[in-house]
């Protein structure tokens, strides 16, 4: 019984591997519009999706990430100064993509902006800290979305959206969390409504990997400020040992737990945007696949059992 179901696993993995494989014809002719390219998994993908052929147009938040990537690139790569908070900025950057791409449309757009940075227990935390990521990281994917979908409904393209493996699970407190659950249920309904024009929706969900997002340095500074900024009685609660273990567990776990490998992540948004068959979603990081999401299937008292003993820092007991 075991090697029968071992060669119905295997029989499977290499129907998946074969159907896979099929990549679209014509890169040169297809537009990509990608968020978030002044460093990390978007700086890559510009890069990489570039020397593939593919017309990119890469919207960076600073002068500097133009200029790097103008730097490092072919002239078919395109670059634009977006902040995905403005809706000025955004449809000002859609006008220029609709006069660029013309009647075939835009293939993709992939919302890969984001930060992670206010991240602390919720009672840490005021409503602005949490309107001030969701504007990034759920509204701005809303918004850059809908600007561009007549457009990738033209060409019957894809939108590609990054979430992460805490939009499967929560288990540090902030608005971080809420915002990729956001994203997970904005792709899902947005995969349904756009079936019937031809359009895929897909859903990236990292693990943890070297970037701005999990950087030690921005982290430790963040969750210092925050601490410092709460009324006595809050530090009370949560005790004089509380800051130094949540440092520690950022600047050992976090950092020992990121990957540097970053193409593991580029290659599934490669895929997503260029295979004939792409997956729903993909879960880029062996800590996703054998930790965070076999965790988010648990039942929740064995998930947060685990996750107080080993992956967050308890408040002192009252």
């Amino acid at each position: 019984m075991f090697l029968y179901l071992l060669g119905l696993v295997a029989f499977y993995l290499l129907y998946r591997w074969f159907r896979e494989l099929p990549h679209v014809p014509d890169k040169a002719s297809k537009y990509v519009y990608i968020t978030g390219c002044d460093t990390g998994f978007g700086n890559l993908l510009a890069r990489h999706l570039d020397k593939k052929g593919f017309r990119v147009i890469a919207s960076c938040f600073s002068e500097k990430g133009e200029e790097d990537l103008r730097k490092s690139c072919s002239s078919n790569l395109t670059t634009m100064h977006l902040d995905v908070r403005s809706k000025e900025s955004v449809d000002k950057v859609t006008a220029m993509i609709k006069e660029k791409v013309g009647v075939s449309g835009l293939w993709a757009v992939v919302n890969n902006a984001g930060v992670s940075v206010p991240s602390a227990p919720c009672d840490w935390l005021s409503i602005d800290d949490y309107k001030s990521m969701l504007e990034v990281n759920l509204n701005g994917v809303i918004s850059v979305t809908l600007s561009v979908l007549p457009l990738i409904k033209k060409a019957r393209g894809r939108v590609v959206n990054i979430a992460s493996v805490f939009g499967r699970i929560s288990p540090v407190g902030g608005p971080y969390a809420i915002s990729k659950y956001g994203v997970e249920a904005f792709n899902d309904s947005l995969r349904l409504n756009m079936k019937p024009f031809g359009v895929k929706v897909l859903c990236i969900e990292p693990g943890f990997f070297k970037t701005n997002v999990t950087d030690a340095g921005i982290l430790s500074k963040s969750v210092k400020t925050l601490w410092d900024r709460l009324p006595q009685d809050i530090k009370d609660d949560y005790g004089t040992e509380y800051l130094p273990k949540a440092l520690e567990l950022i600047s050992n776990k976090v950092a020992k737990l990121s990957d540097g490998d970053l193409m593991k992540v580029v290659s599934c948004m490669e895929h997503a945007i260029s295979a004939v068959r792409p997956r729903t979603r993909y879960s880029p990081g062996w800590d996703a696949k054998l930790f965070w999401l076999p965790l988010s299937y648990m039942p929740t008292c064995v998930s947060d059992y685990i996750l107080t003993k080993e992956a967050i820092p308890i408040a002192k007991p009252a």
